[in-house]
């Protein structure tokens, strides 16, 4: 028995090493041996997001983050020897650019999508099914997890300010330039500000901030609403990573579900729209919770211990694929991406 299966294993092996796919798709059979000899793994970027690109010079994973075995490459030419090849859905869907079916797909090469958006801003993905072996965006559930952001601990721990409300001059803030009615957020905010002030920020009202006064606009503020334009499972964006954490101000959140943001955030750090009956009572919340000064800055204790890091360099994402490369699925395949991505959406 055990002679049978070595060699069926053998000769499955042999397949993927000495042959290639057609035109499409074809399921994976084996452990890419691509770079073996040197154990790295050979990303290639199909084309830059939103047509930025930065430099690949040198050992660019192990040079900035410390990613050993990694060759993170976007010169076509690498496609015969890539381990895994990355597909951007941007431009994808809006047609700037194409996948390679038309070239001779390598035996047990990995293809990636990835996207930072949510589902509704994804396009149609579904002549894409049975294409792609690796998901990489913020979904907790995704091969390779790349949210905007996380709290990483502190390497010793810190006193806070004895007193986190000073210099705060607004109770709640808002930077806001896409404002659509039909948005969630444009409701529950229109509810709030009939119940307490809100200064609002951002293009909508004509009031840009600098990326410089972005911050300090925003440490004058008890609170920030943190508002997600669309609601969509792990969909946790900047606006609570940068704006409210590093900003000082307690993030109010409107997006994902509570038990999403508790999966991510300490619990006493946040405060969820859906925690309230109502807008009016949350409203009732912050204007009691910023006239007590204890209890306030208890929404501040996490800063002992943690910290703040933002996913902003497209090299960093993808330089993660190394980390998880070997221990992710060798025969993998998102047969119907669309459905995957819809899945378990608020």
């Amino acid at each position: 028995m055990k002679k049978h299966i070595f060699l069926f294993s053998l000769s499955v092996l042999l397949l993927c090493l000495f042959t290639e796919w057609p035109r499409g798709f074809q399921p994976l059979t084996a452990i890419n041996s691509i770079n073996s000899s040197e154990n790295v793994t050979t990303i290639l970027l199909w084309y830059w997001p939103f047509n930025k690109s930065y430099s690949l010079k040198g050992d660019v994973c192990w040079d900035l983050y410390r990613i050993p075995h990694c060759r993170l490459v976007d010169q076509r030419s690498w496609f015969s020897s890539a381990d895994v090849v990355v597909f951007h859905n941007r431009e994808l869907v809006e047609g700037r650019q194409k996948l390679p079916l038309d070239f001779p797909r390598p035996p047990c090469q990995r293809w990636a999508w990835m996207s930072l958006e949510a589902p509704a801003h994804n396009g149609n993905l579904r002549p894409y099914a049975g294409i792609f072996n690796m998901t990489i965006t913020y979904r907790r559930d995704a091969d390779i997890i790349v949210p905007y952001g996380e709290l990483i601990p502190k390497e010793a721990e810190e006193h806070l300010v004895e007193d986190v409300t000073l210099n705060k001059s607004s109770l709640v803030c808002w930077v806001v330039s896409n404002y659509q009615r039909r948005h969630k957020r444009s409701q529950v905010y229109n509810e709030l500000k009939a119940v307490v002030p809100v200064k609002v920020y951002g293009r909508w009202t004509k009031t840009h901030l600098t990326s410089g006064a972005l911050l300090p606009t925003i440490s004058r503020c008890y609170f920030y609403l943190a508002f997600e334009n669309t609601i969509s499972k792990d969909y946790i964006t900047e606006k609570l990573w940068r704006n409210a954490y590093q900003g000082g101000a307690v993030p109010v959140v409107l997006g994902p579900s509570l038990t999403d943001y508790n999966a991510v955030a300490p619990s006493n750090s946040f405060i969820h729209v859906d925690q309230f009956a109502s807008v009016k009572d949350l409203g009732k919340f912050l204007q009691e919770l910023a006239e007590d000064k204890k209890r306030y800055s208890e929404y501040f204790t996490w800063e002992q211990r943690w910290k703040v890091k933002l996913y902003t360099d497209w090299r960093e994402r993808l330089c993660k694929i190394c980390l998880q490369y070997n221990s992710l699925p060798q025969q993998k395949v998102y047969s119907d991406l669309e459905a995957w991505l819809k899945a378990n959406n608020e």
